[in-house]
């Protein structure tokens, strides 16, 4: 056998040609004839004495292909390890006119991507933002508000009054078509609320969309679906036809309402209640302003990185990797997002080889453990530790194991960040809630 590879002049891509000679095979095709022999069950012969000759002229031509195939993907594996080639994807067979049933030697090649070495910015060379959020009036009352709503009395009623939701289908008044469905909040109109006061089923109110909401494109684009900027872009007069009106009877902030939101005697007073929806809220808060700090990383990491990448190649193996789910045009319409993918992974794992990263058994457990507790809004006590563990066991090994690999993944690359924050400046901008979610939201 005798295996070599041409590098092209842009030194990302090569063809490795393998040589096999009938040397390389003739061996192992003629002990599994052998094999076949002694199992085939063919009409005429006992079991067991079959001639060679005859399972050659049967099987022969499929028992070769099979052998050669094997070789060939041992020999190539093995040619990349050795040599410690860097490559993307798997390799990419060459077409070519093989006929295994006149040749005796055989040129296979294969098309590999070949993945650069490169460099990472140095440490402290990067700057990112961070948001550090404070919680501000408007902002609390809200979170009441929503809590009273959530946990409150809804019916339906004949005629709206003010507070009411109208739910209905909204549209531009020029425009065909229903529209979108929406529930509208009365309680934030700021103008022409009288409009909506008296509103029944089938109703069709008219009104000047941008006015009512005194053109908070936030309030707008929360209730509508909008984005934030379509949603600061609206002139003009729109049509809600009214499908339902909702009452809501707000609830009582008591022991019930305590043990619904936080669950069964986690608070007992209305002090604890506060200070408890204070802390959930800015730990919501500091858990969306570190995703934002990391998104920007990324995007940092990225733009300050440079890797060559083996543009068509990778085009090819996307193609080849996702047969029948994407198209040529597909990959090119979404290549930059591709390619921005592929960099970040080899990112993160010269991260992980360059500080030997690792993720334990008990890691990928206590994790699981505490979504777990998130989803039954509990906390650990001694007494629910064993069965939560179980069930935590139980669903890491579902799906063969995904479900585990998943929460591997995860850790690795909350450490893999982790390690990237120390090695940039962080500059702390403070911000109130409110700001902070006019300035992400849509």
């Amino acid at each position: 056998m005798d295996i070599t590879l041409d590098k092209k002049d842009d030194q990302l891509h090569a063809i490795l040609t393998v040589n096999l000679t009938e040397a390389d095979y003739a061996t192992a095709v003629e002990s599994k004839l052998k094999e076949y022999s002694k199992k085939a069950q063919i009409k005429g012969f006992r079991p067991g004495k079959v001639p060679v000759t005859l399972v050659r002229k049967m099987y022969g031509k499929g028992i070769l292909v099979e052998e050669i195939n094997g070789l060939l993907g041992k020999s190539v594996d093995e040619y990349i390890k050795s040599n410690d080639l860097k490559i993307l994807g798997e390799p990419l067979p060459v077409a070519s006119d093989i006929d295994f049933d006149t040749q005796k030697d055989y040129a296979f090649q294969f098309e590999l991507g070949l993945l650069p070495d490169f460099e990472l910015p140095a440490d402290q060379a990067l700057t990112v933002d961070r948001h550090k959020v404070t919680l501000d009036e408007n902002t609390l009352k809200e979170t009441y508000e929503q809590l009273e709503r959530q946990f409150g009395e809804t019916e339906e009623a004949e005629t709206a009054e003010a507070g009411d939701y109208l739910v209905g289908k909204l549209k531009k008044a020029d425009e065909e078509g229903e529209g979108r469905m929406v529930m509208l909040p009365t309680a934030k109109l700021k103008n022409d609320a009288d409009k909506f006061v008296g509103a029944k089923t089938e109703d069709v109110i008219t009104f000047d969309l941008k006015n009512a909401f005194d053109g908070d494109a936030t309030a707008i684009a929360g209730f509508t679906g909008m984005s934030k900027e379509e949603a600061g872009s609206l002139e003009g007069d729109y049509t809600l036809t009214v499908d339902k009106v909702q009452r809501t009877t707000p609830a009582e902030f008591n022991q019930e309402l305590f043990d619904k939101v936080f669950g069964k005697d986690i608070v007992t007073s209305k002090e604890d209640f506060d200070e408890k929806v204070n802390s959930t809220v800015m730990e919501n808060y500091d858990r969306e302003a570190d995703n934002l700090m990391n998104r920007q990383l990324i995007d940092k990491m990225l733009e300050n990185t440079s890797i060559e990448i083996p543009k068509e190649f990778f085009k090819k193996w996307l193609l080849r990797a996702n047969e029948g789910k994407l198209t040529t045009e597909q990959i090119e319409e979404h290549y930059d997002d591709y390619e921005k993918e592929l960099k970040w992974s080899m990112i993160r794992n010269k991260v992980v080889e360059a500080n030997e990263l690792k993720v334990s058994n008990e890691e990928i457990v206590d994790r699981t453990m505490q979504k777990i507790l998130g989803q039954f809004n509990m906390e650990m006590t001694p007494e629910l530790e064993e069965s939560v563990r179980g069930f935590a066991d139980n669903f890491l090994r579902q799906e063969n194991g995904k479900n585990y690999v998943q929460e591997y993944e995860a850790i690795l690359a909350e450490k893999v960040l982790e390690n990237l924050r120390g090695k940039v400046v962080v500059n702390d901008n403070e911000i109130t809630a409110e700001d902070f979610r006019n300035q992400n939201a849509g």
